[in-house]
């Protein structure tokens, strides 16, 4: 194959039409960058790609540009119905970001209608506008896109429409396989034409990746594009402009050097990764309030309809703080990132650099800083040699203000805030406890009551992992939890109103014997088979002549105890099933000594 180095548009073997240069040229792009000089060529002369780049490279435009000339070139013109190219995405934000890009294309070419369909919106409405408008062109998530093509009742025959389909194009391909939509691809798949062109894209090339090349590619031509000087050399997986830190710091030290450094670059645009959806949710709040005149938004999975208008306002910000998960690590491109924080290490390597390539991109200076605890300090030489990723340390700032007294007391006068801070902690410790990378992130030597000090905890939570510890480094408020109000009245009320039907409850059942709840059934169940073998297993071993018939009145015996206990039976009854039971056993001892 012979190579095609970066250079302008004009210099592709294959002409590119002159709406598409036209649109290159309004976007302020004039030359290529090396994945899209090496990717575009051969897409256009139907080849299938399998496309490897580092974050930030401009991938986007390397499939964007073949699936418009691809659909240009056809013999016969698509209608209204028809589907020429299907664009897969993991994330609804990059379904968006890439729908945007291409609504600049497509101004240029109006025979082509666009459609995007990802969750968080009303599948009828997603139905009603493809029948209305037609979607040549669809970019989807797995979810929703799996989901039309079961709604033929509802009025539409998807999988009629994608038997013209052209082009298919699945966009971090490592990411799609990770989320667990392995199973939603392979159905999508079964009904797309096998004479089609399918492009993979993605930043890092995994063994999941690879058999999905070879299931749904066919003779395809693999391109891994390195950049210049250092990462041609070592094949470094971030880009070159992008400088690399890592900050050293006990837990409960972390959150006052993170925003004693948001305070010093207020005028930045950040983004602050965090474990868990949780974590999001409480550091956010707090961040609220801690670093003032400053916009901070948050954004993680499980928000349902918000997460579209958070993503797309803050890409409009010129400086600003969006705390998030690892949503937003892949192929995310928002203006003008200055920094990157991860504040908590990503669960594997990979993801690592697909956080870090939010910054940097295409030619642009960003900044990346990693808060690392003493215990993980070797997960800086992993990465370089991982994934060939330099770092360099940046050492705790000084002077820095203690906020977690602060942050106590916002805990003590709002419920919701206590509440939010004592789930966080306890998906931080279960995420981290799933570490991939679990040689180096090890939840034995975690230092728990740091941990709880850094979240600014007001009692340790009850929780599996920390079952028998004692924690003399954390001194728990002398308060009763349960009184802490919600601030919002009405949350208020409706929990004085659980707390008085609990009393009840308690009060009716004083006496009684509690159920154990901790405990799953089948386990309770399983215990008492085990104990009721051992039993009967001890009692043969000491020649016992009691045969299982009469082990089983023995347990019988147990049962009406507690039955006795719990209320179920009156005393009366009791005795009369016990001495019933004692006769039957001196009867079948009797017969047996007379034998």
């Amino acid at each position: 194959m012979e190579t095609v180095t970066e250079g302008s548009w004009e210099s592709l073997p294959a002409t590119l039409s002159p709406g598409v240069l036209q649109t290159l040229r309004e976007l302020g792009f004039p030359c290529m960058t090396p994945v899209q000089s090496a990717t575009i060529p051969l897409f256009m002369s139907n080849k299938d790609v399998a496309a490897e780049a580092v974050t930030g490279s401009g991938k986007t435009l390397a499939f964007v540009i073949p699936i418009l000339e691809i659909l240009l070139r056809r013999e016969e013109k698509l209608k209204k119905m028809q589907v020429g190219a299907i664009v897969i995405t993991p994330t609804r934000e990059l379904a968006v970001q890439i729908n945007e890009v291409l609504s600049y294309f497509t101004k240029q070419f109006p025979q082509f209608s666009q459609i995007l369909l990802i969750g968080g919106r009303n599948p009828i409405e997603d139905i009603e506008k493809f029948k209305e408008q037609g979607g040549n062109i669809i970019i989807a998530t797995p979810g929703r896109l799996e989901d039309m093509f079961r709604r033929k009742a509802d009025g539409l025959d998807l999988a009629s429409c994608v038997k013209s389909l052209d082009v298919l194009v699945l966009d971090e391909a490592d990411r799609l396989l990770d989320m667990g939509f392995e199973a939603s691809l392979n159905t999508i798949l079964d009904f797309l034409p096998k004479q089609r062109r399918t492009g993979l894209f993605s930043a890092t090339q995994t063994q999941e990746v690879e058999n999905l090349v070879r299931a749904g590619l066919r003779n395809p031509v693999r391109i891994s594009v390195k950049e210049k000087g250092v990462a041609a050399s070592s094949t470094q997986k971030t880009p070159t402009r992008l400088e690399n830190y890592y900050m050293i710091c006990k837990s409960d030290e972390k959150f006052n050097q993170l925003v004693h450094f948001l305070r010093q670059h207020k005028q930045e645009k950040h983004l602050i990764f965090f474990s868990t959806c949780a974590c999001v949710e409480y550091y956010g709040k707090a961040l609220e309030c801690l670093v003032k005149n400053v916009k901070i938004m948050c954004i993680h999975g499980k928000m349902k309809h918000k997460r579209n208008k958070i993503f797309t306002e803050f890409r409009q910000l010129p400086s600003g703080i969006l705390v998030c998960t690892d949503v937003m690590a892949r192929g995310i491109d928002i203006p003008e990132v200055n920094w990157v924080l991860q504040y908590d290490p990503p669960s594997s390597a990979s993801a690592f650099v697909h956080r870090c390539g939010r910054t940097a991109r295409i030619g642009h200076l960003g900044s990346a800083l990693v808060f690392l605890l003493p215990m993980e300090e070797s997960y800086v030489n992993f990465l370089s040699i991982n994934q060939k990723c330099p770092m360099q340390e940046m050492k705790p700032l000084k002077n820095v203000v203690d906020v977690l007294p602060k942050l106590k007391s916002m805990a003590l006068s709002d419920r919701a805030m206590f509440e939010k801070g004592m789930k966080a902690f306890v998906s931080c410790v279960q995420a981290y406890a799933k570490h991939e990378c679990n040689l180096i992130f090890r939840i034995k030597d975690l230092d728990f009551a740091s941990l709880a000090r850094g979240f600014a905890l007001l009692r340790m939570p009850k929780m599996p992992e920390l079952k028998g510890k004692c924690f003399p480094d954390f001194a728990p408020i002398s308060i009763d939890t349960d009184s802490i109000p919600f601030k919002d009245k009405n949350r208020e009320k409706q929990r004085q109103k659980l707390l008085e039907q609990k009393r009840k409850e308690r009060l009716e059942n004083e006496g009684k014997r509690k159920f154990i709840r901790n405990k799953a059934w089948s386990k309770q169940k399983a215990k008492k088979e085990k104990k009721k073998q051992i039993t009967m297993k001890r009692r043969r071993e000491e020649g016992s002549n009691i045969e299982d018939e009469e082990m089983e009145e023995l347990l019988n015996d147990t049962r009406l105890l507690k039955r006795l206990k719990k209320g179920k039976i009156s005393e009366e009854e009791f005795e009369k099933k016990l001495m019933s039971s004692e006769k039957k056993i001196k009867a079948v001892s009797n017969s047996e000594s007379e034998d």
